[in-house]
């Protein structure tokens, strides 16, 4: 493994461009390989079974691109699959989790809110962390559908989203949360809007910036921190048509980028050497 190749990052679709930012800040020099899977999301309402069989088929792309790491930008992704992936790919492999942990310990009301997908909140992954700090403070668990849609059609602040918003943030403030915790990766992207329903008082956790420290920390002890000193690249791919979904990752990167088609053989809904039945 070459320390000059890529990093691979992949979500459900557009909200892991949260975490490229993240990772863009903190590792300059690190060329970016994105692949949106904007065909198969949201993930959060989808079979289990078919979000492993999408995780596997998008880490085998970017290995196939020379990805020397791969970050599951997808809280879904990771509760549905990181095992696997992880059993099976012999590279660095940095997962999401919703950041239960720094937002128990530093409530100060004792009631900490968890905005993610009904996926996530019903993961193993989650159940452990809720065990393993409800102890310390009350966790309200609220899922919220609709609002990846929202953000992979770009409608960061339309009267849908805000009306979405009002409807789970507000029952979380009325039972005294005083942190409100994203977990999911589309949902940075709407912390403006949280922050006028929210107000200034109350604490929103975003871990994405944590991700990108654990990645350099993760390239550094494998040796595979690139040591090139010019600015790193971004490349961009979609299992959707491009077209459709070029403009919403321009509009949240807010650069005019080049989006390919993620191969066929990558693509394809059904994963016929996993016998996926979609229904």
């Amino acid at each position: 493994m070459n320390a000059e190749y890529p990093i691979g990052i992949f979500d459900s679709g557009v909200g892991g461009l949260s975490v490229l930012r993240e990772i863009r800040r903190e590792l300059p020099g690190e060329n970016l390989l994105y692949v949106a899977d904007s065909l198969h999301a949201p993930y959060g309402d989808k079979p289990e079974q078919l979000i492993e069989a999408r995780s596997v088929a998008i880490c085998e792309f970017l290995l196939k691109q020379h990805a020397k790491a791969i970050v599951v930008a997808c809280n879904t992704a990771t509760g549905a699959a990181i095992a696997t992936l992880r059993a099976r790919f012999p590279v660095p492999i940095v997962a999401m989790e919703p950041a239960v942990k720094p937002a128990v310990s530093g409530t100060k009301s004792g009631v900490v809110g968890v905005l993610a997908t009904s996926r996530t909140l019903s993961s193993e992954n989650f159940a452990r962390l809720s065990a393993r700090f409800g102890a310390d403070a009350d966790i309200l668990v609220q899922a919220c559908p609709g609002l990846v849609e929202q953000v992979e059609a770009g409608d960061l602040s339309g009267d849908k989203t805000k009306a979405l918003l009002n409807q789970y943030i507000l029952p979380l403030l009325k039972k005294g949360a005083d942190t409100i915790v994203l977990g999911c990766t589309h949902y940075p992207f709407l912390a403006p809007a949280i922050r006028k329903i929210a107000g200034p008082d109350i604490a929103i956790i975003d871990p994405n910036a944590a991700i990108a420290r654990e990645l350099r920390r993760r390239l550094t002890d494998a040796a595979l921190l690139s040591q090139q000193t010019h600015a790193g690249t971004e490349q961009f791919w979609t299992s959707d048509a491009p077209g459709k979904v070029r403009p919403v990752i321009a509009q949240l990167w807010q650069a005019n980028i080049a989006v390919r088609s993620l191969p066929e053989a990558f693509a394809a809904e059904a994963l016929s050497h996993l016998q996926l039945d979609l229904g």
